[in-house]
């Protein structure tokens, strides 16, 4: 299926300190079922000094997008950083990967009742 610029789509998962290609079939897969998707490891500029910049594109690419697909280890600031910019907007998320359910208040507990409520 040719990639329709309707159907864009941000992945937030951690970076840093990561292996960019740990996520390139999963990124093939959104893609081959016609996804046009904001990989930050391959299209966020990950050179800058503070991060400003990164969150700023990111930011830009979130916004473009009708969906977001999210991997969380449970560490990355950077994806809860991201994840506050979807919520904010209002965007549907699709979790992919996080960490277990726990009992009462988790960020894993919100992103999983925010996926099957759709946006706020």
């Amino acid at each position: 299926m040719d990639n329709d610029p309707t159907r864009l789509a941000f992945l937030i998962c951690p970076v840093r300190g990561r292996d960019p290609r740990q996520y390139a079939r999963l990124v093939s897969a959104l893609e081959a079922d016609g996804w046009a998707v904001h990989w930050p490891p391959r299209d966020t500029d990950q050179e800058d000094a503070t991060g400003y910049r990164i969150c700023a594109d990111n930011r830009t690419a979130i916004a473009a997008a009708q969906h977001v697909f999210v991997i969380w280890d449970g560490k990355s600031q950077g994806v809860l950083f991201d994840l506050g910019m979807a919520f904010a907007m209002g965007k549907p998320i699709t979790v992919i990967d996080a960490p277990r359910p726990t009992k009462g208040k988790s960020y894993q507990n919100m992103m999983r009742d925010w996926a099957a409520r759709g946006p706020a």
